[in-house]
């Protein structure tokens, strides 16, 4: 009763903080009106501009902050906070059960969602207070972001290696598998898979619906494995996406733009090797799979057979294209990735 007690009330309270720090936060992101300067049409090539057009709403795009991911690490931030106080205050057995940041478990994901965040903030910045060039979001701010991701995937890496002393993944019904020193960049490949699915934030409540439950899947997945203090920060997670998704149901107020989805995508990399589940992760995470491996068929169609796969890459917008709506998409997302990380659960427990 005490572990689910230590996970459901600080998902609770990310929750609520999310609530009441939303409106302050909305304000100054129209304030400074935190939104792009440039369509993103300008940067489609010709042949593609068709299909883009009835995809993208140009006014929505030049009028909406793409800021709204922060919401959901300022809410962990918040969180985390008022639990240290509390137990600094009320020092007693359940505030201090309720601390659920330790060193085996959670500094590393906390460390990666705040940096990554971070990272993710400052590409949003470039596109919104940036000139020249770099609103435009040019090949080679691309170029330099994947470095820089690629770079602290290697950090992460290697804290796993050198600190947390961990070389191997676990593949269900087989057992563990030692990589030995291939774990660094077999987990910088997952991670930078993961990143890639970022372009899934196309559609407004999509990304955040999807996230939200791939978020509580690991908070069940955390308390079967027993790192109920990891449980309860994928909770805390959890409740902070909800608050973003409360406000981001249609017509949404911001966007969760890169401050959100790297900040989330690479927090769910590391979180998946915390709890031996990398292997799963396509199945838990599917339809973020589906969104990279969409763009990368629709590159190499073209490439190799002159001709699109489908009408618009990533996936959803292909569905956009096609005549389905918005909600539509929202939904049956929502739905599938409802089922397959029930299904990655599901495969864990018995395993």
């Amino acid at each position: 009763m005490t572990n689910i007690l230590k996970i459901l009330l600080p998902t609770l309270i990310s929750f609520v903080i999310g609530i009441f720090l939303t409106p302050i936060l909305t304000h100054y992101f129209y304030k400074y009106k935190m939104w792009r300067r440039v369509s993103r049409k300008d940067n489609i090539p010709d042949e593609h501009k068709e299909n883009f057009e009835k995809v993208s709403n140009e006014k929505e795009e030049l009028k909406t902050p793409r800021t709204g991911g922060m919401i959901i690490w300022v809410s962990v931030i918040f969180t985390l906070f008022i639990i240290w106080l509390l137990n600094v205050i009320f020092h007693n057995q359940i505030t201090d059960k309720l601390y659920f940041i330790s060193r085996n478990q959670t500094i590393l994901p906390l460390f990666t969602l705040i940096t990554a965040s971070l990272i993710g903030l400052a590409d949003d910045f470039l596109q919104i207070f940036g000139r020249g060039k770099w609103l435009t979001d040019p090949i080679i701010l691309r170029v330099i972001k994947i470095g820089i991701i690629i770079l602290l995937g290697l950090v992460i890496a290697f804290w796993f290696f050198l600190k947390l002393g961990i070389s191997e993944i676990y593949i269900p019904w087989v057992g563990f598998i030692s990589l030995g020193f291939l774990f660094i960049p077999f987990f910088i490949l997952v991670m930078i898979s993961l990143w890639s699915s970022s372009v899934i934030d196309g559609v407004d409540g999509l990304s955040g619906g999807i996230l939200a439950i791939i978020f509580a899947s690991y908070t069940l997945i955390s308390l079967f494995n027993n790192q109920i203090d990891l449980a309860a920060f994928c909770g805390v997670v959890t409740g902070a996406i909800l608050v973003f998704l409360w406000f981001n149901i249609p017509p949404a107020r911001f966007y969760m733009g890169e401050t959100g989805m790297i900040g989330l995508t690479v927090t769910l990399s590391v979180i998946a090797f915390l709890t031996d589940t990398v292997i799963l992760l396509p199945i838990i995470a599917f339809p973020l799979f589906a969104t990279s491996l969409s763009v990368i068929l629709q590159i190499i169609w073209r490439r190799v057979f002159h001709k699109k796969f489908f009408k618009l890459a990533p996936l959803h917008h292909h569905f956009e294209a096609i005549g389905w709506s918005r909600s539509k998409i929202t939904m049956r997302y929502w739905i599938v990735s409802v089922m397959t990380s029930v299904l990655g659960v599901i495969i864990y427990l018995i395993s």
